[in-house]
């Protein structure tokens, strides 16, 4: 059976790819300029050709895969927060976004599929981009959506929304709908890493679990200029208190045994995430290892599309481009 091509741009750990795959596409060409997210790319997809570059410095005529494909992938770096605009560094997420866009200038994709803050979508702040590409890809023949979803409506145990661009041909563009929620009910924290949490016989794990009985907030991966990890800023850190987790770190390990579990005495005695259960909480299936160290593994977690999501995506984007996987002959 054929399948639809893409290719990915600032793939992370694969988070977008994947659930691309998922939703029947096959990847020509995937790029991230960090090592250790082009090392996770490697180790759990060996036949994926993965190119470590900056896109800001991508020529795609050197790579004559990166041509006639399905779709245009990009799950860019957030763009700053009015909060952080007038920082040196501000303007480099911009820049990636406008990268992306000239980008199907030359290898014009059937589709593209770009996701970003939920700001994005709506944002005054950001209407400046919102015109730039419209303008750009009005003149180029696709037509366009923006719109935002949340992991949580497709399953992932997480509240994160995120804004997206899907253009589409302009003879298929009509056919394109943003894809509905996957699930009725929210799936928990608790629930999602209980067997986890319960792997080297830590007795309180069920109890914890009972507690962590809502979704996350959204994990943030955070800057490589800033320190270790943790799990987000002030507001998120008190979410997490209230499902008894220390969200001021990331820990090394699950509980033991001899864990004790009591909020009232303070972080000491709340459960630590790992990077490994951080990227359950992600939706990355437990087989799917990221490398580097501790803080490099939690930043790859932090910033991914959650596979769902980026199936979800991936089959609203199909669908549109009229391709039907019971089909032997589709593609």
């Amino acid at each position: 059976m054929s399948r639809l091509t893409f290719v990915d741009v600032c793939s992370g750990a694969g988070g977008l790819a994947l659930g691309l795959e998922q939703a029947g596409f096959e990847p020509r060409l995937l790029l991230d300029e960090d090592a250790d997210s082009c090392r996770t790319l490697r180790a759990n997809r060996p036949q994926w050709n993965v190119l470590r570059t900056d896109l800001l410095d991508f020529d795609p005529s050197e790579y004559p895969e990166s041509y006639d494909v399905d779709l245009l992938s990009a799950g860019l770096p957030r763009v700053k927060s009015s909060a952080t605009v007038r920082r040196a560094d501000s303007h480099v997420e911009e820049r990636l976004l406008k990268a992306a866009i000239y980008l199907i200038h030359a290898i014009r994709p059937r589709a593209v599929l770009i996701e970003n803050v939920p700001g994005l979508a709506h944002s005054d702040n950001y209407q400046p981009f919102r015109d730039f590409a419209r303008a750009e890809l009005a003149h180029l023949g696709y037509e366009f959506s923006w719109f935002i979803v949340n992991a949580v409506d497709f399953g992932v145990p997480q509240n994160r929304k995120q804004g997206v661009l899907v253009a589409v041909e302009r003879q298929r563009a009509k056919e394109f709908r943003p894809p509905a929620p996957t699930v009725e009910q929210p799936t928990t924290v608790g629930e999602t890493l209980l067997p986890s949490m319960a792997s080297r016989g830590w007795r309180d794990a069920a109890r914890w679990a009972a507690q962590a009985n809502r979704p996350a907030p959204t994990l943030v991966g955070g800057s490589k200029n800033r320190g270790g990890a943790d799990l987000g800023p002030r507001g998120a850190k008190k979410a997490w208190a209230t499902m008894g987790v220390n969200g001021h770190t990331v820990g090394d390990e699950i509980p033991g045994v001899d864990f004790v579990w009591d909020p009232e005495l303070g972080r000491d005695n709340m459960v630590k995430i790992t990077s490994e259960q951080a990227a359950l909480l992600q939706d990355f299936p437990e087989s799917w290892k990221i490398s580097g160290l501790k803080t490099a593994r939690y930043r790859q977690v932090g910033h991914a599309t959650p596979p769902a999501v980026g199936e979800a995506l991936g089959r609203a984007v199909a669908e549109a481009l009229g391709w039907d996987p019971a089909d032997p002959v589709a593609g």
